[in-house]
């Protein structure tokens, strides 16, 4: 009786997110540019230049380019985020608006503490421009600590806090590997799940730096599985023994010709086994014979993010749109298409609206248990129903929020810290929020759950934390339509 509010729902999303698109078509060399600023802001971007100067309306010839500051970090990769190049002419709005523009995007590669661009030297309208930038720490070898949960409210509330629910190793983290911002991670896991991970990522390998590249492989061992979905949870079977094995491998290809927009193209292998016991107790798991399902994944994905800042942004338009194909066997055969957007505004000066959109489609609507998973896992799910999981073919949500700074707040590093460390002190952003987000899921098999195929909506008000290396922690207070309340915790990026 509530479809009518799926079409709507996804209806709106996708008109909503065409707007990058077209965008895309009308793009340039340098995107469209927003008004200058005050005289104060003019003068921090070009310190030797006097206010009485200001109303002139000679363009300015960038004379040469200078990087500072970058350590490991390459030049080149510090120059391809920056929106013009030495012999390019602009006006002053123009100039001042692009120092801007350049350094959110170094801030948004996730290289960087800080980043200034500014006028160094400046004679008769010609200027030499400085990018001074404040390298992070690039490798994290880290004991590896992680839950086996949804998330932790699910762990601290059904699951009792039990530490047979978790895994432990070593896991490696090398940004920034050999200073042209690739990343090499390496996983090696035990405990409840046995898994050796491994993946490289270089974001461009031509010399016009357009073309990246991405291999992956993956492969373990874990003694539980998620086998069904009841009363919109997930049920999981575990035995003493190893009851599920998996493997993966596939790389991809990546292309960024200008600034805001990625694609991506990718091909990868998977192949899970299970013992007959996940088999009896659902035939509907793999919909297949035997008890190995083995398939390729071919997909496609475009991005467009133009934010001040990616990990909180407080103004911008991002989009991401994904189409793949699993399988082409007659019982594992599957068509997805996802996609997210997000629109943030600034009201004043600490003021932010945020209004985000998903909406996904799998094809055909007859689809075996693994294939249905669609809001409650990993970053795609509804605040106020954290606790559940909504499985199905087709739907979506929208939501929205409305936060405001309530303050800044700088800890000092210990001493022997600071004379290693390039930054002096610890950064925290505190955010106050209201939210409000309504979705609607459609399943033609809901079996023992009740949130499919019904109008899903909840609301509440939160705390929002920022801090170093992009750390964003949500600490929320939710009710649903259903009656349901409670507190949840978030560690996430925006987008």
């Amino acid at each position: 009786m509530c479809q009518w509010k799926l079409y709507v729902l996804l209806a709106s999303v996708f008109i909503l997110s065409a707007q990058p698109i077209l965008s895309q078509q009308t793009d340039r060399e340098i995107d469209s540019l927003p008004a200058t600023d005050t005289v104060a802001s003019l003068l921090r971007y070009i310190p030797a230049y006097t206010a009485d100067k200001v109303q002139t309306g000679a363009d300015f010839l960038i004379a040469s380019l200078v990087v500072a500051g970058n350590k490991k970090t390459r030049s080149n990769i510090v120059v391809r985020e920056v929106p013009f190049k030495p012999g390019m002419s602009f006006s002053l709005s123009q100039l001042i608006d692009l120092f801007k523009q350049g350094e959110q995007q170094l801030m948004n590669t996730a290289l960087f503490h800080s980043a200034r661009i500014y006028a160094s030297k400046f004679e008769g309208n010609c200027l030499e421009i400085t990018v001074e930038v404040i390298e992070r720490w690039y490798l994290f070898p880290f004991p590896f600590f992680d839950l086996v949960d949804r998330n932790i409210n699910q762990w601290l509330i059904d699951q009792k806090a039990s530490l047979q629910r978790v895994n432990y190793g070593l896991k490696l983290l090398y940004n920034n590997a050999t200073g042209h911002n690739d990343k090499l991670r390496l996983w090696l896991i035990n405990g409840y799940t046995q898994e050796l991970s491994i993946s490289y990522e270089k974001p461009y390998f031509d010399r016009k730096m357009q073309w990246g590249f991405r291999l992956a492989a993956r492969t373990g061992k874990g003694r539980e599985i998620n086998y069904n979905t009841i009363e919109d949870k997930q049920v999981f079977l575990r035995t003493p023994d190893f009851i599920r094995s998996f493997a993966s491998v596939g790389g991809e290809l990546t292309y960024r010709k200008k600034l805001f927009a990625r694609h991506n193209v990718g091909i990868y292998y998977f192949r899970e086994k299970v013992e007959d016991t996940v088999l009896r107790a659902n035939r509907d798991y793999f919909r297949a014979s035997g008890n190995v399902n083995q398939f390729p994944e071919f997909y496609y994905q475009f991005t467009y993010a133009k934010m001040d800042y990616i990990p909180y942004p407080r103004e911008g338009f991002a989009t991401r749109i994904r189409f793949s194909k699993l399988g082409f066997s007659p019982a594992f055969n599957l068509w997805q298409l996802h996609w997210q957007t997000m629109k943030v505004w600034p009201v004043g000066l600490k003021n932010i609206v945020t209004f985000e959109s998903y909406a996904g489609l799998k094809l055909p609507f007859n689809q075996p248990y693994v294939n249905r998973r669609f809001l409650g896992y990993e970053e795609i799910f509804m605040r106020g129903f954290e606790y559940n999981v909504v499985d199905g073919v087709a739907g979506g949500y929208l939501r929205t929020s409305f936060a405001r700074e309530l303050f800044q707040v700088n800890i000092p590093l210990p001493g022997f810290i600071r004379k290693r460390a390039s930054i002096t002190t610890v950064p925290f952003r505190i955010f106050g929020k209201l939210y409000s987000n309504a979705g609607y899921v459609h399943s033609p098999e809901p079996g023992f759950n009740f949130l499919q195929n019904k109008f899903l909506h909840a609301a509440g008000f939160g705390v929002d934390i920022l801090s170093l290396y992009d750390l964003t922690i949500r600490i929320e207070y939710s009710f649903n339509n259903f009656g349901q309340n409670g507190l949840f915790l978030h560690r996430t990026s925006s987008f």
